[in-house]
């Protein structure tokens, strides 16, 4: 790691300000679209090709590794690569699903959270952005990710005294000399093999027997109606496919199908039997879930999340009971499993108010009350379960666990939603087990295994990377 390493903290209100355009945007109008097509017209002039497809030139046999939300520059980050380098040795490629870098997309932040970590892994890296590279009009994804792109000419200026002016007033833009140090940084993945150049912020790969679709859904989770014409366009190809997006499709027990501007989801398309879909992957959401949805037709779509690559937890113990599009407990998979969750999060509590006694579960309690709020089976409890206390339960409902209200939701500490935005960034821990993930994806014309391996920081996970969930999809 590097020798010093920032510590991005949400309750900074230097950061909060820098970070910035999510909010204008949802509050002023999302200008993503508008952006991102300059982008790519930009793109297309230089010579990018007019399908935005990557082709290759893998064998119908071949691996490659998706990892999402990874560029925090820290310690749980850096703890994934031993194992991601380990268990991709012998892959094609990587592709990073979301969150290239944190806090803002900055150019100058790739040097140690993008080229120094992975400057071992010998293969190409392509990459989705998510909304923390467009806080930054995605300028520092495009300069590496695509052929060092300027950025294009501005739009018209907005009409005064609209929204759209006052937010061109308060928008937050790279700063005078931002990416000075990419040139030096790109000497650690310098060799031929490593090198890739996107056409653009979506595109698509064809590899092998099969084509890998990523698209951009920029800053609020959507994607612009000349994405959604390529989207529709590309999915016609008959090979089957695998999306990859910034935004899960199925993520903590819902339905999110990513709306397309002027009519139309995502999820309609990746759901079209005509479009060979196969599978979903989405960053955003920082840990593992898998859906596998068995549609009208007969077929089953595996919709997984895939957001574990180094950034802060996203807590599991908070989904509730599983119930969705026919997927139930007994099907659904997540990692950290949602008692070592809830373990977390008790102790973090415990040690954030200074009542660690009274908050802190061990691995043991947490799963058992798990299992006891959820009405599903305990998992990894060895012997006799302990006895549930008063306590236990109080502890488990004021973090938030629970599939229906109870009286202590309205007594309940921010976990989800309010921790999320807030507390838990700032929360992030620097010292083992990080729960944090990279899925490995090996290819063949009859099937993909999909394995999810964990990277907790301990040594014994980074010599053999254990697998927490594996799945086989045929493609035929």
């Amino acid at each position: 790691m590097p020798n010093e390493v920032e510590k991005i903290s949400w309750l900074d209100p230097r950061m909060l300000w820098a970070a910035r355009n999510g909010v204008l945007a949802s509050w002023l109008g999302d200008p993503t679209g508008e952006v991102r097509a300059r982008w790519v017209a930009q793109r297309a002039a230089a010579g990018a090709p007019a399908d935005k497809v990557i082709r290759r030139d893998d064998p119908d046999r071949f691996s490659f590794l998706v990892v999402g939300d990874t560029g925090e520059g820290d310690e749980p980050q850096y703890a994934v690569v031993p194992g991601l380098l380990k268990e991709g040795r012998d892959t094609a490629f990587a592709v990073l699903a979301s969150d290239v870098i944190y806090p803002v997309g900055s150019a100058d932040d790739y040097g140690t959270k993008f080229f120094r970590p992975y400057r071992d892994y010998r293969a190409p890296i392509y990459a989705i952005p998510g909304n923390h590279d467009w806080y930054e009009d995605l300028t520092g994804f495009m300069r590496v990710f695509c052929g060092d792109a300027p950025p294009p000419a501005p739009g018209p200026a907005p009409r005064p005294l609209t929204r759209a002016w006052l937010r061109s007033l308060l928008w937050h833009r790279p700063r005078a000399g931002d990416g000075g140090s990419l040139d030096r940084a790109r000497e650690l993945r310098s060799e031929p093999a490593q090198q890739a150049v996107q056409p653009g912020p979506y595109w698509a790969i064809d590899a092998g027997p099969i084509r890998i679709v990523g698209i951009d859904t920029g800053l609020l989770g959507t994607i612009d109606a000349e994405q959604g014409a390529w989207l529709r366009e590309v999915s016609r190809d008959p090979r089957p496919k695998i999306l990859v997006t910034g935004s899960p499709l199925y993520v903590d027990g819902e339905h999110h199908p990513c709306p397309i501007e002027g009519g139309g989801t995502v999820d309609d398309i990746v759901r079209d039997p005509d479009h060979h879909y196969v599978a979903a992957i989405g960053g955003d959401i920082h840990n593992y879930q898998r859906y596998p949805v068995r549609l009208d037709d007969g077929r089953t779509l595996q919709y997984v999340v895939a957001g574990g690559g180094g950034a802060f937890m996203h807590a599991t113990h908070t989904i509730p009971r599983v119930d969705v599009a026919g997927v139930t407990e007994r099907d659904f998979r997540c990692y950290p499993l949602r008692g070592d969750s809830l373990a977390f999060y008790s102790g973090l509590y415990g040690r954030r108010l200074g009542l660690r006694r009274f908050f802190t579960l061990s691995d043991t309690e947490a799963m058992t009350v798990i299992a006891e709020r959820l009405g599903i089976g305990p998992t990894r409890v060895p012997g006799t379960p302990p006895r549930i206390t008063p306590r236990m339960r109080l502890v488990a409902g004021l973090l938030g666990t629970g599939r229906r209200p109870d009286r202590a939701k309205r007594f309940r500490l921010p976990v989800r939603k309010v921790y999320t935005s807030v507390f838990s960034p700032g929360s992030a821990t620097y010292s083992p087990p990080f729960f944090k993930c990279f899925l490995r994806l090996d290819v063949s014309p009859e099937a993909i295994r999909l394995r999810c391996h964990a990277a907790t920081g301990h040594r014994a996970q980074e010599v053999t990377p254990p697998v927490e969930d594996e799945v086989t999809i045929p493609l035929k």
